[in-house]
């Protein structure tokens, strides 16, 4: 799809996410390369948060799926949310704290120095787009 947007001159910016520690971070590097061979701009992520009832199943899951890490993972993610799954907190909900969180960020950083150098998305076009009675951005008329 990256390839595709990026050859019919649409701008693209990959989400990574969610990153959940020891389970999919060490594929952030292979993730970004493959993204910015494909053509895309830019790219971010966010850290994983199990807000609710999704935090017993995710912890179901991982013991299922991962029972000789599962606890390791869980306090991982635990120590980038303030000891919780979930950190409600703006500005710090999406991207953890702590040292989990800080080697997460500096590998995705690391990454896109090195696969997204020199790039960038372009600056949002507003002439595009048009103004409904409530002065509300539309892509229709």
């Amino acid at each position: 799809m990256v390839r595709e947007l990026s050859k019919a001159g649409i701008p693209v910016n990959v989400m990574i996410a969610p990153i959940v520690p020891s389970i999919n971070d060490h594929e952030i590097p292979a993730v970004m390369e493959a993204s910015a061979e494909a053509g895309a701009l830019s790219a971010g992520f966010t850290m994983v948060r199990l807000n609710g009832t999704i935090g017993e199943i995710f912890t179901d899951w991982v013991r299922k799926a991962y029972p000789d890490r599962a606890e390791k993972v869980l306090n991982q993610i635990r120590e980038a949310h303030g000891g919780n799954l979930f950190d409600h907190r703006a500005g710090v909900r999406m991207r953890g704290e702590g040292k989990i969180a800080e080697s997460i960020r500096t590998l995705f950083t690391v990454s896109r120095r090195k696969y997204f150098k020199d790039r960038r998305l372009p600056d949002l076009d507003f002439s595009k787009f048009t103004r409904n009675a409530n002065g509300q951005l539309s892509l229709f008329d």
